[in-house]
């Protein structure tokens, strides 16, 4: 899963696609109504998706929300995602089925709501695939 161009902007809601990287912030289309526009890097923070880990309680302490996101993905057929508004024994639930080990004192139910909104944000716009149909899109892109 390519998550390499989605960023979360510190202060507003939703997803957004780096259109460029200029030296004082960056340009940005809202993937909700695909509007552009500069945002400066001096009064936001940015933070790719791509650089989001969860924490677990194995050896390697982390793992990449990519994966978590593939996880929600393959788990589609037999259980929804709930809403990111639901009883947080209700989200803790969701992600321990999804993500058995991990680390319930270090992921907050605020982080859960954020992974729950994000992913059935990606999953509306078609912005989540399996890894392997990825990998395909990517190698098929580079043959061209």
């Amino acid at each position: 899963m390519n998550l390499e161009r989605i960023i979360a902007v510190g202060g507003r809601s939703g997803l957004f696609k780096m259109i460029a990287n200029q030296k004082n912030g960056l340009l940005l289309e809202d993937l909700h109504d695909q509007k552009r526009s500069f945002v400066s890097g001096r009064l936001n923070q940015f933070t790719p998706l791509e650089s989001i880990s969860i924490y677990v309680n194995t050896e390697e302490g982390t793992v990449a929300l990519s994966k978590v996101f593939e996880n929600m993905l393959a788990a589609l057929p037999t259980q929804s995602v709930p809403a990111s508004d639901a009883l947080p024994t209700l989200l803790r639930g969701y992600l321990l089925q999804i993500l058995p080990d991990h680390d319930t004192d270090k992921v907050l139910i605020s982080d859960i709501r954020k992974m729950v909104k994000w992913f059935a944000f990606l999953h509306a716009h078609n912005l989540v695939t399996p890894a392997e149909a990825a990998e395909v899109s990517t190698t098929t892109e580079e043959a061209k």
